[in-house]
């Protein structure tokens, strides 16, 4: 039997476990990333493991997600993210190179490695033939440190693609198909693996759109195959050599085929307040636009840049809309400037914000009241803008250009003929802005400099046999972790301030709870289905953790957020009936007994004290996940080891 991308990239990278569906394996690591609002707390953790040197073969930290100064904490967050990279063997890419992703993809991405980033759109890089998976800063901190990184071996999809994207139809309608056809859960447990004639018409950038928006199904990651198209990038990237040609088997088995023809996409929209609610354009042209959003590491390439500057040349936009351009990295903004492209957009009105994530992260350029924001992201939950009330919707750079031009959601085929753009057959490298780190025998003498923001990491405790604690809080299906715990301006500065973050935990959904959490003491969370979707920030977990969060007893979890509670040394219980959710009530005093035999078993039963009444629950996890709940945690778990 022929094995698939994936499996043969675990293949080569198994450290422990065997390739069946559903069974714990270990891989080896060869490369980590991490970014601003989660490496703080990544490198404090790895710090606590006590290893002098990372031992992966490549390691960056990006400064792209806090660069909105507007306080001493982001600024000494670089500082100490710097001090850190320097003296443990990390590159450093400083504040204006560029958003992690799309400078991952362009200098450090190698074909058939490993890569896991405390990022979840870390995938990005499947676009070269990587497989890239999102991860909590813990595991990113274990991984450098040169231990395995632990996941559930995966189910296979295939999407078999045939044809070729008409005029105005780009990649980001084919990640708005599969999000129609697959939902916001649908990817969870498998690697979706493009192939087909198809696959030959996309360039990478192009695959690295789709791969970037894989992370929204709940896919562990997305990826495509290594071929004459990726060899091409690399070497316009001057790093032909890091080419490496790989593609499944032709007997090679998939759990699910999904056929797309490429020549049958139209324009596609996601509506608020998910990535899944895709409508097609045409449906919905003429709703009034105030705010167009371009960039973020979902299109912010020179390719995308290039096609809305073809799209805005001779042009003004509408007079009612807000237009922002955030390109992807420092190479991309510099070939913009370099061909007169850069002139175009801004001559048509835009305004030139940084290489970084800006807006799609909440990070500034937040819409007007009630305003309808068109943005090129990849992610439009409820209040991530920044707005609570604004309306964000999802669309490729043909669709957002069309819109600040005519000041509505417009069809872009109207606007006549697509216009032509070329790439450069060679890109213009200067990695300046990546600093080295200092050699092993000078690394002793690197001071690490923390400023008064960064606090320690919230203590743990070996688990007890009992959680006696209140149902403090009860939330529903899809709960993101920017539902958890909130990003924006106004928070993302205190990423490595544990004890403020919690101020604001789950204020989109009850601003009430941080304060109730810590009048109980102990607490209990319940939620509905995929409860933790979203990004990979392990705050989500952490902060719950310093609140006193026991457990989260839930219909269903995310694969990243249940991994990071787990670390956290907090039970993610899920429900042996989901019907049971409704039995509960916030306020409910719950009683878990015989928990150390509960976790052993694979099944728990929760009692209502308050009702009566009593739930069953299931907790099956592997050997290693018990020892790390029965340790407190991963880093307790890691210390022991």
């Amino acid at each position: 039997m022929g094995l698939t991308i994936a499996e043969k990239i675990i293949q080569r990278h198994l450290v422990s476990g065997e390739m069946i569906r559903g069974s714990e394996i270990a891989l080896r690591i060869d490369q980590t990333l991490t970014q601003d609002a989660t490496g703080t707390m990544a490198y404090i953790e790895f710090e606590a493991i006590g290893v002098p040197r990372v031992k992966t073969e490549l390691s960056v930290a990006y400064i792209d997600h806090n660069t909105l100064q507007s306080g001493f904490e982001n600024a000494d967050d670089h500082i100490y993210i710097q001090s850190v990279a320097k003296k443990y063997g990390i590159r450093f890419s400083r504040p204006g190179n560029g958003i992690c992703h799309q400078v991952h993809l362009e200098r450090f991405g190698k074909p058939g490695k490993t890569l896991i980033g405390s990022d979840s759109h870390t995938p990005t890089c499947g676009g070269i033939g990587m497989l890239a998976m999102g991860a909590g800063g813990m595991d990113v901190a274990v991984a450098m440190g040169g231990g395995a990184y632990y996941i559930t071996m995966p189910k296979m999809y295939k999407v078999n693609l045939t044809g070729r994207l008409s005029p105005w139809v780009s990649a980001k309608d084919v990640s708005l198909e599969i999000l129609r056809i697959l939902s916001v859960k649908g990817g969870v447990g498998a690697i979706i693996e493009w192939g087909g004639e198809g696959v030959k018409t996309l360039s990478v950038p192009e695959r690295a759109t789709i791969t970037n928006m894989g992370t929204e199904l709940g896919a562990t990651t997305s990826i495509f195959p290594s071929d004459e198209v990726t060899r091409e990038f690399l070497a316009a990237q001057g790093r032909e050599e890091d080419f490496t040609p790989l593609e499944s088997d032709p007997d090679a088995v998939y759990d699910r085929v999904i056929d797309i023809d490429l020549s049958t996409l139209e324009p596609l929209i996601a509506c608020p307040h998910s990535p899944d609610n895709v409508k097609r354009v045409s449906e919905i042209a003429g709703t009034k636009v105030d705010q167009v959003c371009i960039g973020s590491c979902t299109n912010s390439s020179l390719r995308d840049m290039l096609r809305v500057a073809a799209i805005l040349k001779g042009k003004k936009i509408a007079d009612s809309v807000s237009l922002s351009i955030s390109p992807g990295s420092k190479q991309v903004l510099t070939a913009l400037a370099d061909c007169g492209a850069l002139t175009d957009i801004l001559s048509a009105g835009a305004r030139l914000l940084e290489c970084a994530c800006g807006p799609c992260i909440g990070m500034g350029f937040s819409p007007n009241s009630g305003g309808v924001s068109l943005r090129t992201f990849n992610r439009n939950f409820e209040g991530r803008s920044g707005t609570s009330d604004a309306g964000v919707y999802l669309v490729s750079p043909e669709v957002a250009a069309a819109a600040a031009l005519t000041g509505k959601i417009t069809d872009p085929r109207t606007l006549g003929e697509y216009p032509k753009i070329s790439l450069p057959s060679e890109y213009r490298v200067d990695d300046s802005a990546v600093i080295m780190p200092a050699s092993a025998a000078d690394a002793e003498r690197v001071p690490v400099i923390k400023g008064p923001n960064i606090k320690s990491f919230p203590e743990t405790a070996p688990l007890p046999d009992e959680i006696e604690a209140s149902l403090t809080l009860k939330v529903g299906d899809n709960i993101t972790t920017d539902h958890i715990m909130p990003a924006g301006a106004k928070i993302l500065p205190y990423r490595s301030n544990i004890p403020h973050l919690s101020k604001f935990c789950f204020a989109v959904c009850d601003e009430t709870f941080p304060e109730r959490a810590k009048a109980a003491g102990k607490t209990v969370i319940v939620g509905g289905a995929n409860y933790g979707q979203g990004s990979s920030r392990e705050h989500a977990a952490l902060v719950p953790l310093y609140l006193g969060v026991k457990a989260v007893v839930a219909k269903s979890f995310a694969r990243i957020h249940a991994a990071n509670l787990i670390n956290a040394g907090i039970i993610p219980f899920t429900f042996a009936d989901g019907d049971d959710y409704d039995r509960l009530d916030e306020g409910d005093a719950l009683k878990i007994e015989n928990l150390h035999a509960s976790l052993e078993n694979g099944a728990a039963t929760l009692v209502d004290v308050t009702k009566g009444i009593s739930v069953p629950l299931v907790c099956t996890f592997t050997e290693r996940q018990r020892k790390m709940l029965f340790a407190g945690g991963l880093l307790p778990y890691t210390k022991e080891q």
